[in-house]
């Protein structure tokens, strides 16, 4: 495949707006041209105003003659929209260009779009990533991919301007399940440290030494090294939102039915996440378990 000459990123929420600013970074040493969109012109204005690039005003201006394509989106459906609606990415992209799906979604939803890419003439790299805002805004996300090896290496200069690491683990698809399983595994830490800091603090521990002795041992994890003390200050203002985490256990949850799987702590920890909401807490962190365990003693 050819090298790139230019790259567009569609998306400029949370995640991608700090990542389409790495990419800029790193057009003149990279030597293609990016250009940005966003649906709203008042992003699009404030993303302009930090960074180089070009700022389009539609997906087809963006994605015109792109040899790769990075989105950043919410869910399933936008992504379908995105890509395929007329006028869309597919339409517009070049020839053999290659469309990476930053966009945490269902693994289905990625195989049907690398189905449509190649019959398009195009490529579609599943790329989920983790590491959350500041992850983002760092340059050291971690990257998840699921497609062909050809394409995926192609887009290397890409990843490595916001990513830490990648990898490509599979088939089309393969990312969005290596998604499923960080966040299964996010969510259950979560509530096994919610449930620690709410026992230590009912049982009049003081938390933050008990926190500092702990995390030495066994008991360590990302998580609790930057959590714990903002849960025991009742702070939920950290990144990733309980309404997007919701979301993604949705598509882990369906997809273990589909498989015949059992996920008990994943379904239950997802009903907790369900109460945070129904206390006004969809937009706090992924933290804010916390609350629903405060809740209930306080009934």
């Amino acid at each position: 495949m050819s090298s790139l000459t230019k790259v567009a990123f569609i998306g400029l929420g949370t995640m991608g707006f700090p990542m389409a600013g790495h990419l800029s970074r790193h057009t003149a040493e990279k030597g293609f041209e990016l250009t940005v969109f966003n649906r709203n012109p008042a992003v699009r204005d404030r993303w302009a105003a930090e960074y180089a690039g070009v700022v389009a005003g539609s997906i087809a201006e963006a994605a015109q003659g792109a040899d790769v394509v990075a989105i950043c989106l919410g869910a399933d459906q936008d992504v379908r929209e995105v890509l395929c609606a007329e006028g869309g990415v597919f339409d517009a992209m070049a020839e053999n260009g290659i469309v990476v799906d930053h966009s945490t979604t269902s693994a289905q939803l990625a195989r049907d779009m690398a189905e449509v890419a190649s019959a398009r003439g195009k490529y579609f790299i599943d790329a989920p990533v983790s590491g959350g805002q500041a992850g983002a805004e760092n340059g050291v996300l971690t990257v998840m991919a699921g497609g062909q090896a050809a394409a995926f290496e192609r887009i290397e200069p890409v990843l490595k301007s916001y990513s830490a690491r990648y990898k490509l683990l599979g088939d089309s698809g393969a990312g969005q399940l290596a998604k499923m399983v960080n966040q299964i595994c996010i969510a259950g830490l979560l509530q096994g440290l919610a449930e620690g800091m709410h026992f230590g603090t009912q049982q009049g521990l003081d938390m933050n030494a008990v926190v500092e002795v702990i995390s030495a041992g066994a008991a360590q994890s990302w998580q609790m090294e930057n959590r714990a003390g903002t849960m025991l200050q009742g702070e939920f203002e950290f990144g990733f939102a309980v309404d997007w985490m919701r979301k993604d256990l949705g598509y882990v949850l369906d997809e273990a039915r589909q498989q015949k799987l059992s996920l008990p702590v994943t379904a239950l920890v997802d009903q907790f996440y369900a109460q945070v909401q129904n206390l006004g807490g969809g937009r706090k962190d992924t933290s804010s378990l916390l609350l629903a365990l405060q809740a209930t003693s306080q009934k």
